[in-house]
């Protein structure tokens, strides 16, 4: 029976953390890092990378021991990623922010626009739709967060928290002073381009949700190995014969149609800085995927048909 001895250093200073002995070949790296824990035990798993290399990426729970590049004295290198905080506790957060910031606007709080009563309450009703429609998005995120979405990595650094918190709570302020402002102007083309801009909108948030379900759906039984999405009988999810990422794609329509209904600068902004971020996150996970995946659909792009 052959049995592994792992030394675990410091990715830094390469300082000898400990020394494991009889450690079993099909031990996977989670495994490795309960023991790891024992004997440290204020550095609990989720706060550890155990990498192969000082300067390489942190291996995957799943991997197996006898598995990886190494002889039958592994040296593996640690690194601390400090206090970590649930996936689901952060999109609770960043989500409920916004939807209770909005509301702060859109009832005209005295300390907001002040507390002359021709502010109470705005003459345009795509204010109250816009109000309707900035909430649904958030309340539908946050039900996705509890029942829909499973996350492949458990946590990520609290220290994100705030950053993150800045820009979904940050921005719900800024859309909500102009579009809930006294001196807001309705958008151009009246109840045409409202409504139009509804439709889509509404069109977005199904195909969104959709894409997460079926996402969700990749990973029922719990497991975080990856897999490629298809298309399913669900329409929306068509959108993966071309691109790799609808659910960014449906994100990005979402808030160009909210730009669409109210007809507002800083929204438009804030939909510029979306696409951004997301077509970032698409080229990445799409790269993954063609990188895990010789078999990946040749005709997707990342997150626009044809183009990008």
């Amino acid at each position: 029976f052959l049995s592994y001895q792992v030394e675990i250093l410091d990715w830094k200073t390469k300082k000898q953390l400990c020394f494991l002995e009889k450690v079993e070949p099909n031990a996977t790296i989670r495994e490795i890092r309960s023991m790891f824990h024992k004997l440290y035990p204020r550095w609990y798993p989720a706060r550890q990378s155990i990498k192969l290399d000082p300067k390489g990426k942190s291996l995957r729970d799943e991997e197996i021991l006898q598995h990886l590049p190494v002889g039958t004295t592994a040296t593996l290198y640690f690194k601390d990623l400090g206090p970590q905080i649930g996936w689901t506790t952060v999109f609770l957060i960043e989500y409920t922010g916004p939807l209770f910031i909005y509301f702060l606007f859109y009832f005209r709080m005295p300390f907001v626009y002040g507390l002359d009563e021709r502010f109470t309450s705005s003459p345009h009703p795509v204010v109250n739709l816009a109000c309707i429609c900035h909430s649904f998005h958030y309340i539908k995120r946050l039900i996705e967060t509890v029942f829909v979405h499973r996350f492949s990595h458990g946590t990520m650094p609290l220290r994100n928290i705030v950053k993150n918190c800045l820009y979904y709570w940050g921005f719900a302020a800024w859309l909500a002073y102009y579009i809930n402002h006294p001196l807001y102007t309705p958008p151009s083309y009246g109840k045409k381009q409202i409504n139009f801009a509804v439709i889509m909108f509404l069109l977005c948030e199904a195909g969104n949700f959709s894409i997460h379900v079926a996402l969700s759906n990749l990973r029922r039984n719990g497991s975080k190995t990856r897999k490629i999405p298809y298309p399913t009988k669900n329409p929306f999810t068509w959108l993966f014969f071309f691109v790799s990422c609808p659910n960014y794609t449906y994100e990005v329509g979402t808030w160009i149609s909210f730009t669409v209904m109210t007809q507002c600068v800083p929204v438009g902004l804030f939909t510029l800085l979306c696409f951004i971020q997301m077509t970032i996150w698409a080229k990445d996970k799409h790269c993954t995927y063609l990188r895990e995946f010789k078999d990946y659909p040749s005709l997707r792009m990342p997150i626009i048909p044809f183009l990008l």
